[in-house]
């Protein structure tokens, strides 16, 4: 008579594993939170410190040709016609409403990106430090889910950037009312997809972007960081100037190779009727060769500096006051 085995049983896993799996999940959900919270505090310190750099850059990139002749051309004629605050703070409630979702959305992204790199490279130990290969492919995958948030907060920045260089006559008044005026008009105007024009460069744009500019921050900063004799570990926290120092080099990182593509993405959101990507790089060619797609970028270097090391100062000090009381 034969004997019959029976099928093993999958082995449940012990309740000390259990546990770990719990904690583990509870410390990523806490890291998840914290990014977004300090990625917000972050950008608001961005927008603040960046907007006139960044007005200028855009009114650059859209105004006709012969309009200004340089970046404090364009500082003049705005102060003069609307005023210093409200000049060069034209546009400021749309990235300030967007931007603490946008720059949260980022650096939560680029939390989670860390983590996808990590679970696909086993090799990587929750001690060890990333490359910077792992850290830039990280970094492109934050762009991904900030573009749903970036994209139409920018084309409503684009436009209410733009509209103060109209010369209005005695009695008119300008096109848009404020933020939501602009939503409200462009959904009248063509729906959800004239709200979102400029996705697809908006990505185009932040995914490379992103990957250069956490890459950057990265490597400076361990560069910059002291490290044990005795190790050769980091040792200590950063000083303040060295974040400082990272932020503006990882903002600089960022434009370089985008710029082109940031030009091309503000004619798209600016342009009446229903322009292609393919008509408004054939008519920036046109019109100036490659340089027309390079104007603004003195602003946006300049802005770059400050801009960002105001934002990696804010996500920096947020975590230390997140960890001080959590």
């Amino acid at each position: 008579m034969s004997s019959s085995t029976s099928p093993s049983s999958p082995s449940l896993p012990s309740k000390d594993k259990i546990k770990e799996e719990v904690v583990a999940a509870k410390k990523s959900t806490l890291s998840g939170l914290r990014s977004l919270v300090a990625g917000g505090v972050g950008g608001v310190c961005a927008v603040i410190v960046g907007h006139p750099f960044d007005l200028v850059k855009v009114r650059l990139q859209t105004a006709d040709k012969g309009v200004y002749t340089g970046a404090f051309d364009v500082v003049r004629k705005t102060v003069a016609r609307e005023g210093l605050a409200r000049g060069l703070y034209a546009g400021v409630s749309a990235p300030l409403v967007g931007v603490t979702p946008m720059f949260a959305v980022s650096f939560w992204g680029y939390d989670m990106g860390k983590s996808l790199v990590r679970r696909f490279s086993p090799a990587t130990s929750s001690d060890q430090q990333f490359t910077v290969a792992q850290v830039s492919a990280a970094g492109f995958f934050s762009a991904i889910p900030m573009t749903i948030i970036t994209a139409p907060f920018e084309r409503v920045k684009v436009l209410l950037q733009i509209q103060g260089q109209k010369q209005l006559a005695p009695g008119e008044k300008p096109k848009y009312s404020g933020g939501l005026d602009v939503v409200k008009q462009l959904y009248k105007e063509g729906g959800i997809r004239s709200v979102f024009r400029g996705s697809v460069m908006t990505l185009a744009r932040d995914g490379p972007g992103s990957a250069a500019y956490f890459a950057t921050y990265e490597y400076t900063k361990r560069k910059m960081t002291p490290l044990d004799p005795l190790t050769g570990k980091p040792s200590g926290d950063l000083s303040l100037t060295a974040v400082c120092t990272a932020g503006g080099a990882a903002g600089i990182a960022m434009w370089i190779p985008v710029f082109p593509i940031d030009t091309i993405k503000s004619r798209l959101q600016s342009a009446e009727g229903r322009p292609t990507i393919g008509g408004v790089v054939k008519g920036l060619y046109r019109s100036g060769g490659l340089r027309a797609f390079f104007p603004g970028i003195g602003p946006a270097m300049a802005r770059a500096v400050p801009a960002n090391a105001a934002t990696f100062l804010g996500v920096e000090l947020a975590h230390k006051a997140m960890n001080r009381m959590f």
